[in-house]
Formats: structure tokens, sequence, C-alpha cells
């Protein structure tokens, strides 16, 4: 039985390394480091991390459950890809340039891109009973590749100037100036993670399948709406400023679950704490890997990832 003291030392045990890493991250690049550098670039990079990472893993704990496929996470809806669109567009046309408060026009667009894939996935999901889980699989694989044909189309017809700045965006990366995209980042980010949050409980029933959670009470489609909102509003924010960064979601949940078990009570918030840390660690090692060079992050979890979601694959065999 988890008791609430036995939670939280397990929860204690998942945020000693994510205050270990987000301590020691800040440190780690050229020794000659002014204290403008280390407050306004460093640190705020290290929150960023730790808020997408942690946002990212939580959203694909969460989604492994409403789908019913361990092998479903934040991409699966097809949103990154709405995002990353968006983004390539804005990149392209620099005479569409817009801000609004914290928000950059990349920024902008890209949460325009997340918000159009969002309702276009629910649009095709949507049936009278609720939100088809099989049909919203389909549809998050299906805007992703129309997406991501279209972001090809962008980039070819680009001018040769802007590809750089394409490239380094759809590959991902924490690169942050001041604490300004991490204002941006909160008003979704919050209510996001909070929709999740409040649907633990439900979680836990629906781990056992659709009838049996109704059967305990759960309203099942509802918990699948809400589900899908917050997974879609976190994604968005995550995306928005740091880029299409995968395999986070897919493996850190998994990770915490083989260690921790499957209560969600557990599940959610260690994986915030844990994919936080990893995204961190991933960002620091990319940093060090080719400098002075920065290796962008999306690489190095990719490269990471991958050979985890091969096993995943081999062991469903």
């Amino acid at each position: 039985m988890l008791t609430p003291r036995r939670c939280a030392l397990i929860l204690a045990a998942y945020l000693a390394p994510c205050l270990a890493v987000a301590c020691a991250a800040p440190f780690v690049g050229s020794a000659r480091t002014t204290a403008e550098i280390f407050w306004e670039l460093r640190v705020p990079r290290v929150v960023l991390g730790l808020l997408a990472g942690g946002s990212l893993a939580m959203t694909g704990a969460a989604l492994q459950v409403v789908l019913r496929n361990p092998l479903a996470e934040p991409y699966t809806l097809g949103v990154a890809s709405g995002g990353a669109l968006g983004a390539v567009i804005a990149i392209m046309l620099p005479g569409l340039a817009v801000s609004l408060g914290p928000l950059s026009s990349v920024q902008l667009f890209s949460l325009a891109g997340c918000g159009l894939a969002l309702g276009l996935i629910y649009a095709l999901a949507r049936r009278p009973q609720g939100i088809s889980m099989s049909m919203l699989l389909l549809a998050g694989v299906t805007v992703g590749i129309l997406c991501g044909a279209l972001i090809l189309l962008v980039r070819f017809l680009a001018k040769p100037t802007i590809l750089v700045a394409m490239e380094r965006w759809v590959m991902g990366g924490l690169d942050v100036f001041g604490y300004r995209d991490l204002g941006a980042l909160l008003p979704l980010l919050l209510p996001g993670l909070g929709l999740l949050v409040m649907q633990t409980p439900s979680l836990n029933h629906l781990s056992l399948g659709g009838e049996m959670a109704a059967g305990h009470g759960v309203d099942v489609a509802a918990v699948h709406r809400e589900v899908f909102l917050g997974a879609g509003l976190a994604t968005a924010a995550a995306v928005s400023v740091a880029g299409p960064i995968g395999f986070v979601g897919l493996i850190v949940p998994h990770a915490v679950r083989r260690l921790s078990g499957y209560d969600h009570r557990i599940v959610l918030p260690a994986s915030f704490l844990l994919g936080g840390a990893f995204l961190v660690a991933c960002d620091a090692l990319a940093r060090l890997a080719v400098a002075p060079a920065e290796m962008p992050v999306g690489i190095l979890t990719a490269l990471v990832g991958g050979p985890i979601f091969i096993h995943i694959l081999l062991r469903r065999r």
C-alpha cells in the first residue's frame, strides 16, 4: 500500500538526482565565465531543461495509459510537428515578425501551429460517445506526417541564408537568453500539467482497462478529453520554446515504472523530476561532446532514445 510517507520517500529519491544535475549543469562549459553569462544564459537554460524535459516525460506517462500503447509519447499526437511547421514558416518569413508580451514571432507561430494541429486531431478523433483513442493515434501520426512534408517544402523554398536557423530549431535545443522565454512557457505549461495531475486517480483505474475503470465510476470519455487537452497544452508550451526534442516522453516513463511501479501518484511526478534531470544532463553532455561547438540536444536524446525504443519493440515480440 502506498502511504503518504512512502510516497514522499520515493519522490525524494527522484528529487535528489534532479537537484544534483540542476546544480552541476550551470558550471559545465568554459572556465572563463562572467556572472552575467552564468545568471542570464546558463541558469535559464537549466530551468528550461527541467521544465521542458519534465513536462514531456509527464505527458508521455499519461498518454501511454490513455492510448494503451507503451510506445506513445507527446509527439504521437502530432502537435509537435504542427509547432515545428509554424516555427519554420516564421523563420522563412521574417516580414511577419510580431510579438506578444514575452512571446517572439517564432514562438507565436509555433503555438499557432500546435493549436491548429491539436484542433484537427481532435476533430478527426471525436465520436458521439467521446474521443476514439485508436483514431486519435492514427490522426496524430497522419497530421505529423503531413506537417513533416510541409516542413520539407518550406525548407526547399527557403533562402539558403536562413536554412541554418531552421535546421537548428528543428533539431531542438535549450538556447535561451534570460528569463523571457520561461515566461512564455508557463502560461500553457502549468494548466496542461495541472490537468494531467488532476487525472492521477483516474489513470490508475484506466490502466486496468476502460471497462473496469467505468465500473469504478470513472467517466472514461472525460478523462480522455482532459488528458488529450493537458498533453496538448504541455507539449505545445515545451515545443514553442525548446523545439521538437524527442524520446524524453518515451523512455523516462518506462524507467520510472520499472524502478517504482505503476501507481500514477508516483509515476507522474517522478517522471517530471527524472525527465527534467535527463534533459538537462543530455544538454550538458551535448555541450561537452563537440566543444567549443555545441550539439543540439535533440540529436543526443534521439541517439540515446533510439536504442531504447528498439529494445521496447523487441520485448513486445
